[in-house]
């Protein structure tokens, strides 16, 4: 059960207030000036402070003031409850760091919808997602509902792509946000001399192109299918849509970017630093990791020498010779020209 403190110095509003509180099944504080509240609140950390801003002893935005300074409560949601209703009073209160505002008189309904909007902001805050597109799609069923973010992509016009063509490439100004329905795809960056680096893999359920929206910028890469795939094509407006109507998404898409900036150092540090042998072994660790969701042994995928080799950063013939190595140590083998994971935590071992 959640707990609202609710500091009111008038007995009608605050008794009524609270007799509604109670029967929505909130356990409700109340205090009749903002001294006693800021004391309730030091001592019971209510899940939500509503606040009146005319008060005596201590008003509303020294309350704010107070509960903004002690670690414990600052980051308790604020509601102020006033019958103020000028511009400044707003924006004084919101840079305090109010969460809301309810004017006087108001609805039971209105109040209601106020809190429960609150409580779910907070509860998002509090909760830890993972900075990838699984975090984000537990992120979007607690903000929205919805059960992930293929919801985004339903009803869409889904585009075929056959193995080896091209979903965007680089240098070219994004206009909508793709949503692989089926398949896998590959982005990567040539040189000067047309060789490839593997940037990101990805699989059905994965979005991609979102950074350069992000961005406001072109891509930085060719997006290109692996195998015969479908793209569902969301709209950009669409996108920016849920962006702006969701600021907890918003955020967890640049703890995405965040992660994927990380990510991307590891890999230029192995690349750099890593043996011809931990270059292939990583490369197909990656692939066991993000193909083989059910965590199926043996695992087989289907990929040219050439796009593991680029993946790995390493030439194809050395690749080969070292696919060769690993197949006599049995941690692979070659079968219909498909490489199978025989023991993927050996495997992983030689990273270490």
């Amino acid at each position: 059960m959640k707990t609202i403190l609710l500091i009111e110095d008038n007995d009608d509003i605050r008794e009524n207030t609270a007799e509604i509180l109670d029967l929505a099944g909130y356990k409700v504080l109340t205090a009749e000036n903002g001294k006693t509240g800021v004391e309730l609140a030091l001592e019971h950390k209510p899940d939500l402070v509503i606040c009146d801003i005319m008060m005596p002893v201590l008003d509303g935005y020294g309350v704010l003031h107070m509960l903004q300074r002690n670690e414990e409560v600052q980051d308790i949601p604020f509601i102020f409850l006033t019958a103020k209703t000028e511009r400044s009073d707003f924006r004084k209160g919101m840079e305090m760091g109010a969460d809301d505002y309810i004017t006087k008189p108001f609805s039971g309904t209105d109040l209601l919808h106020a809190i429960e909007s609150r409580l779910k902001k907070a509860s998002l805050r509090q909760q830890e997602f993972q900075p990838n597109l699984q975090g984000l799609n537990k992120l979007m069923h607690a903000a929205t509902g919805k059960e992930s973010l293929q919801a985004l992509a339903e009803g869409r016009n889904i585009d075929k792509f056959k193995k080896k063509q091209a979903i965007y490439m680089e240098g070219n100004h994004p206009t909508c946000l793709y949503y692989i329905q089926k398949g896998k795809v590959k982005t990567f960056k040539r040189n000067e001399d047309g060789k490839e680096l593997v940037v990101e893999l990805y699989n059905t359920g994965d979005f991609l192109g979102y950074v350069a929206l992000l961005e406001g910028t072109s891509y930085k890469e060719t997006a290109e299918a692996l195998e015969p795939s479908e793209i569902a094509i969301i709209p950009r407006d669409d996108f920016e849509e849920l962006l702006n109507n969701h600021q907890e998404v918003a955020a967890q898409f640049i703890r995405m970017l965040a992660h994927n900036v990380t990510s991307k150092e590891q890999q230029l540090l192995g690349l750099a630093y890593n043996s011809l042998r931990k270059k292939v072994a990583e490369a197909l660790v990656n692939l066991h990791n993000k193909y083989n969701e059910r965590r199926e042994a043996p695992f087989a995928i289907d990929i040219s020498r050439d796009n593991l080799a680029t993946i790995a950063g390493t030439a194809t013939e050395s690749l080969i010779r070292t696919l060769g190595d690993f197949r006599e140590e049995k941690l692979i083998d070659i079968r219909d020209g498909a490489i199978v994971i025989l023991n993927e935590k050996k495997l992983s071992n030689i990273l270490y």
